[in-house]
């Protein structure tokens, strides 16, 4: 473990100061980390909340439209979905229309459990509101909007 004096001595960035991946790396790394640590306490990892929210929303949709959607690599999203499966959160049922598409929806027990969850995410947001102040918040994901539609 670094001694405090290592670590308050500032480190020079050199091409990564003003670098937009390097902040957002770093930025992700700490709302990750927080997001990750409330739901914790419900036995959830921020993909799994993503997922239940998407299935939530677009109730029998595909795996495969919602591994697209969150953009994750179909084959572990696959992972994902049988963890959610074994928990009883998510039922997997094959499509009437094509039987090698499997359709995903939340059971009783997933809906109460994204209920929790979403008060964990209302507060985690509220903390970096708070953090960065309504106006910045509002910019900031405006702008990471803006950036994921041109990179």
């Amino acid at each position: 473990m670094p001694s405090r004096k290592e670590t308050a001595r500032p480190m020079r960035l050199g091409s990564l100061a003003g670098d937009v991946g390097y902040a957002l790396k770093r930025a992700q790394a700490v709302v990750s980390a927080d997001f990750s640590a409330s739901l914790a306490t419900l036995g959830l990892r921020a993909s799994q909340f993503s997922a239940l929210v998407l299935i939530d929303q677009n109730p029998g949709a595909s795996q495969t439209r919602v591994s697209l959607a969150l953009g994750v690599e179909k084959a572990n999203f696959v992972a994902t979905i049988a963890d959610l499966e074994r928990r009883a959160l998510v039922v997997r049922s094959r499509s009437v229309e094509d039987a090698r598409t499997y359709r995903l929806e939340l059971t009783a027990q997933g809906v109460d459990l994204l209920s929790r969850a979403r008060e964990l995410q209302v507060a985690h947001e509220s903390r970096l509101t708070d953090s960065l102040g309504a106006g910045r918040h509002r910019q900031l994901v405006e702008l990471l909007e803006l950036l994921s539609t041109v990179a």
